[in-house]
């Protein structure tokens, strides 16, 4: 099926977006994995893993309308040199994120792509669901502070 050029366009560059923020939390998740905050790895690790998937449900639908993945482009990465500015990092990327979910909406809602809408929609939930999270992680290192945040995120070695 032929797409609209606008629809694939923006499909396209939220792409870039996803493939930008896999490369991201996966950095970020080996690095706390190398200092040994596994549970801070493991959840990070999650994060990337859903972002995999929002690439390949962009990719699926860009395909689908006979275009073609743009899957060679990046954003800037913004890579962490502690686990603070991690979070930040990742707060600040899923509010772009989020906004830029929101205007490709509306494009697909003017271009009566129903189907497009529903998985930017789907998509927009889960990258809320990231927001929330990195929310949560500065709430509780503000509340505790970094020390006793950092130990939370340790597992006792067996």
């Amino acid at each position: 099926m032929k797409g609209n050029k606008k629809t694939l366009t923006i499909l396209n560059s939220l792409l870039a977006e996803e493939l930008t923020a896999i490369n991201q939390y996966m950095v970020h998740s080996e690095m706390c994995s190398n200092w040994g905050y596994v549970k801070l790895h493991m959840a990070i690790r999650k994060q990337a893993m859903d972002e995999m998937h929002h690439a390949e449900w962009l990719i699926e639908r860009i395909i689908f309308f006979d275009g073609y993945p743009t899957v060679s482009k990046l954003n800037t990465i913004n890579i962490g040199k502690t686990v603070e500015e991690m979070i930040s990092n990742s707060n600040n990327d899923e509010l772009n994120a989020i906004n830029a979910y929101n205007d490709a909406i509306k494009l697909a809602r003017d271009v009566d792509d129903q189907g497009t809408v529903d998985l930017l929609s789907m998509i927009l939930k889960m990258e809320e669901g990231h927001l929330d999270w990195a929310e949560i992680q500065h709430s509780q290192i503000k509340q505790m502070g970094i020390e006793n945040y950092l130990a939370n995120q340790t597992e006792c070695p067996v």
